[in-house]
């Protein structure tokens, strides 16, 4: 059984659609697959809509926190997606992402960087934009190379010469949020230093006692040492252990079903969980 609980649509910055998404993973022999979009669930119906016999669908969201004036991701899984408090916080983020990257332009126009807001608007498309899309108008206008070399200092990194704050979820906030929506959370690459500054490992404990579910270790932006480090201290915690892609479409190099899930961490998972249940597919339309 192949389980890969984090992946992104157009509804957030991928670059397939949902129900191309779904095809793609049962194409790729996946089993489970978990559509978690940055701060919204509104790719959900067109993935279930499409969703192909033998595949299930995990519905969920990567919710943006901040800890200590560092982001951090927040897998959120099977929560009620109507559920009045988690709605408006993900509402809330999701607000901000709009001017936060118009002020990103900015900078990088005063940088000298010709970019444009319709340009980042036409990569957006009907997605929540961020960070992602502003890299890929770099790419575009020859700046940088990959979306990937955009998140540098002398970019888009956190604090970096374009770099422009924007409203995060404290994460003790998140996982009560969560937790009352009947979902289940897990930090997302919690050492993907490569991105820039990441939250002191030391914070998982904190978390793990306010209710955090899960780590997820095995991820690509985590070498060798940081995965055994993480599933030791997972052990210690008694926290689940995740495996994803972190699929993103062709905005990234990662494919489906690079890293995944053991079933029985998934089958805990879904037991944990009150808010929703995994949707199996029908054949799709």
């Amino acid at each position: 059984m192949r389980i890969d609980l984090h992946t992104h649509s157009t509804a957030s910055d991928g670059t397939d659609t949902p129900a191309q998404l779904v095809r793609k993973a049962a194409t790729a022999g996946l089993d489970v697959v978990a559509l978690t979009d940055h701060d919204t669930t509104r790719g959900h119906a067109e993935a279930i809509a499409a969703l192909p016999e033998g595949l299930t669908l995990v519905t969920g969201a990567e919710l943006s926190c901040r800890l200590d004036g560092v982001s951090m991701h927040m897998l959120a899984y099977l929560f009620d997606p109507e559920e009045p408090a988690l709605l408006a916080e993900r509402e809330l983020v999701r607000d901000d992402r709009v001017p936060r990257a118009q002020a990103m332009v900015a900078k990088l126009n005063a940088l000298g960087v010709p970019v444009t807001w319709e340009q980042v608007e036409r990569i957006a498309g009907d997605g929540s934009v961020g960070r992602p899309h502003v890299a890929s108008a770099l790419v575009e206008l020859g700046v940088v190379p990959t979306v990937g070399d955009a998140f540098t200092q002398d970019w888009l990194a956190d604090g970096g010469r374009a770099f422009v704050e924007k409203h995060e979820t404290d994460p003790f906030e998140a996982l009560r949020l969560i937790k009352g929506a009947g979902g289940v959370a897990v930090f997302a690459h919690p050492a993907a230093v490569k991105r820039g500054r990441t939250v002191p490992e030391t914070a998982i404990a904190e978390l793990a006692e306010a209710g955090l579910d899960g780590i997820e270790v095995d991820h690509m932006d985590h070498d060798a040492e940081a995965r055994a480090r993480l599933r030791g201290t997972a052990g210690e915690l008694g926290l689940l252990v995740t495996g994803s892609s972190d699929y993103h479409g062709s905005r990234k190099t990662c494919v489906l079903g690079e890293y995944t899930t053991d079933p029985e961490v998934y089958g805990e998972i879904t037991r944990r969980a009150f808010g929703a249940f995994p949707v199996p597919g029908a054949g799709g339309i």
